[in-house]
């Protein structure tokens, strides 16, 4: 056992009092949060670290194995092949015929529960948790965990009951004898229907609960499917006090994974007396678009409704937690705390970024600041886009490949890029989804092309008119625009915010932001603008000398969110010093991006972002934060629970505590330092914006210097053409 005081701590005050809130669950009580094997979204299920993150918050849901000879042990699944190391003691698979097909792998039924016990070790059964803990933990007993000290609330689900009838084990009379000889057991369900008739009348005070599977899946005593069984709820009632339902049969998923019209399913049941238990739900487990790959408003689906379920079946108990004691009910707060809400090229989780629909979205979703990339077209329009390649943010592949080109002080790939091109071109091209976690985690691909590119003078109008708290305007590649494209894109900022009145106000916040601090320099003397240094590489560390120098050019840095809180393999490793140092000398700090997708997230964030946000706030303590998905944001900002001082507060990570929980030698290895040195700070002067109607004196080519935040990039004639063909098949093959 590696039991970590630390991982208890983190969610003690999800137990501490509440505001009363009215709920409309069957008996008027908040929603139970079940938790099928305890945490298991992060250990191993039905470890003793898995069932003691989870004992204060949820019931354990045991998913029970009989044994040859009636021992009692927690594993989802007709075998135990997943979950467990019983391939390494037994090599050999037997095969059962299960419901009418030929089921091949190890079931516990032939082994003695003193071989389980003493053989058999757990491992992850999902391969994309962690697996640092496989082998570390014996299957758990029914038997030796509710007789200890503390057992946990307990919840004990027979699934395989037909199969240990048909080959001969007494399914029943082992569960009322355990029934018997732990009364505190609060729930017994199965899929089963003979088997709870059954034990009608024999199961002391443990409520009896009906779990109905895919709604295909026949069950075993009526040969019915599970979908047509749901629709006689009086019967149900004749055997059950409750439902545990995939949470599919109350909110429909349809095939292209956007939820169709919900089901009366809970609000039926609830006439009946019959509580109504979802299942399914995981924060590392895709369900539907329309959450935005937030588990908390997948929660919120189900507990903020006219008819709440009377509880939740999770992998990942303190999300669930938090969305009954934080979040529900809780969507008309004002925001609390003084850290900014910076979009990323607006809400480009939900609308493609840089939009019309996604600067729309994130104010409606509760960003302080709206943010605009400018680049500039041939014919000197500045708009908002996140890159001046525009292959992977438009559908300029579809229209002017032709127009490619490689431009090695930029990037070291070919691209189509908005200065080689006209407004009115722009203006033909559609905006594109951008998936930064790849194509398995599309984001809203029904909206994928929506929206409209704008203009920074249109951004501006938007920003004005709406009355956000201010903007942020990130200037990029003046050197090379000015010196080889004769555009003045610190210029064409400098007239359109003068323009909108921006330098002659205080209402709203105006942040310039740049890794150039030449292009900074530009802004200085404008009191009511802030400039903010954009560092573009990872650093952990920041010498007093660089302090100092940043201070000459820049009011805040914006920086990776991994600069701030170091991460390696997905793991949390350390708080740097670097927002102490930077706010120590009266700079702001920005993290950056912050995303919803759990891919993106450490492990020590539990597939919740909820917890990042909490750790880069309250831990951390930046200024403000960086998101493709304000709403989360805003959301949390917005709950009682996102002050750590409050009784029931979300607490933050710990960074490197997790890190302590697994082996020495297999934790990731030291990283060298990476400190911010003073050259990486300061750039040379602009060079003059060049007339290119006027012939150039033919000279020896020479780059540029890289931006203090920008890496330098070579340039591979040979590949170049390559990159663009690459990127046109791939384009091709999702289109």
């Amino acid at each position: 056992m590696i039991r970590s005081l630390f991982l208890f701590s983190l969610l003690l005050h999800s137990t501490l009092a509440l505001p009363v809130k009215k709920w409309s669950t069957l008996s008027g009580n908040e929603p139970l949060v079940i938790a099928r094997g305890g945490f298991s979204g992060l250990f191993p299920e039905g470890s003793p670290d898995a069932i003691g993150m989870s004992q204060d918050i949820s019931i354990f849901l045991c998913n029970l194995q009989l044994s040859k000879d009636g021992g009692a042990f927690c594993v989802t699944g007709v075998t135990i092949d997943n979950a467990t190391t019983i391939a390494t003691f037994d090599p050999q698979q037997k095969v059962y015929n299960i419901d009418g097909r030929d089921v091949h792998g190890h079931f516990a039924t032939d082994y003695m529960g003193a071989q389980i016990d003493q053989n058999i070790s757990l491992v992850q059964a999902i391969f994309s948790r962690p697996s640092f803990y496989d082998g570390a933990y014996p299957v758990v007993n029914v038997d030796s965990l509710l007789s200890s000290k503390t057992p946990p609330r307990f919840w004990l689900n027979v699934q395989n009951a037909a199969f240990y009838t048909q080959y001969g084990i007494k399914a029943v009379d082992n569960i009322l004898e355990i029934l018997k000889a732990y009364p505190a057991i609060e729930f017994v369900s199965s899929p089963d229907i003979g088997f709870l008739r059954s034990i009608a009348g024999k199961t002391n005070k443990a409520k009896v609960v009906f779990q109905l599977l895919n709604p295909m899946d026949v069950e075993a005593t009526t040969k019915q499917p599970y979908g047509n069984i749901i629709k006689d709820l009086p019967t149900i009632k004749s055997f059950a006090s409750g439902i545990m339902a995939p949470k599919e049969f109350i909110y429909p998923v349809k095939p292209d994974k956007y939820l169709g019209p919900p089901t009366s399913l809970v609000a039926d049941a609830h006439k009946l007396g019959l509580d109504v238990y979802a299942s399914g739900f995981a924060n590392d487990l895709f369900s539907s678009y329309n959450y935005n790959y937030d588990p908390t408003a997948e929660y919120l689906q189900y507990l903020d409704s006219v008819d709440s379920v009377d509880g939740v079946v999770t992998d990942f108990p303190a999300t669930a937690s938090n969305a009954i004691g934080c979040f529900a009910h809780n969507n008309t707060l004002p925001k609390k705390g003084p850290t900014l809400i910076i979009s990323n090229n607006g809400a480009s989780g939900v609308y493609p970024g840089n939009t019309d629909l996604a600067y729309q979205q994130a104010i409606t979703d509760g960003a302080d600041i709206i943010d605009c990339p400018v680049q500039m077209t041939k014919d000197g329009i500045a708009f908002c886009a996140n890159s001046a390649d525009l292959i992977t943010e438009s559908t300029a592949m579809t229209k002017f490949m032709s127009r490619s080109s490689t431009v090695p002080e930029l990037q070291p790939k070919n691209g189509i890029f908005s200065f080689d091109l006209t407004w009115a071109e722009i203006q033909t091209l559609k905006p594109q989804m951008m998936n930064p976690q790849g194509n398995d985690f599309q984001r809203n691909p029904a909206e994928k092309n929506s929206g409209k590119f704008v203009t920074l003078p249109e951004f501006l109008e938007l920003a004005k008119t709406k009355a956000v708290t201010g903007i942020l305007i990130h200037i990029p590649n003046a050197p090379y625009l000015a010196s080889k494209k004769g555009l003045d894109i610190v210029g064409a900022v400098t007239t359109a915010l003068s323009n909108a009145t921006f330098d002659k106000q205080s209402t709203q916040q105006v942040f310039i932001q740049s890794d150039d601090t030449s292009v900074l320099a530009k802004f200085k003397d404008i009191p009511s603008y802030k400039r903010v240094l954009y560092i573009e590489d990872k650093i952990d560390d920041i010498p007093v000398e660089t302090v100092e120098e940043i201070k000459k050019h820049a009011e805040g840095l914006n920086l990776p969110k991994t600069s701030i809180v170091k991460t390696s393999d997905s793991w949390l490793v350390a708080l740097t010093n670097v927002v102490k140092e930077l706010k120590g000398a009266n700079l702001t700090v920005f993290a950056r991006s912050l995303k919803n997708e759990y891919i993106s997230l450490a492990f020590d964030y539990w597939s919740d972002p909820n917890v990042e946000i909490a750790t880069y706030i309250n831990t951390a303590a930046v200024d403000g934060i960086i998101t493709d998905f304000p709403a989360t944001a805003s959301r949390f900002m917005r709950s009682p629970c996102s002050d750590p001082n409050n009784q029931a507060a979300i607490l933050a990570a710990e960074p490197g505590e997790l890190l302590k929980t697994i082996p020495p030698d297999v934790r990731p290895a030291a990283q060298p330092p990476a400190p911010l040195q003073v050259a990486n700070v300061v750039d040379p002067p602009l060079p003059p914006v060049i007339d290119v109607a006027k012939p150039e004196t033919p000279a020896a080519p020479t780059p540029p210097s890289p931006s203090s935040g920008e890496r330098a990039y070579g340039f591979n004639s040979v590949n170049s053409l390559l990159s663009v063909l690459v990127v046109a098949m791939l384009y091709a093959g999702h289109h």
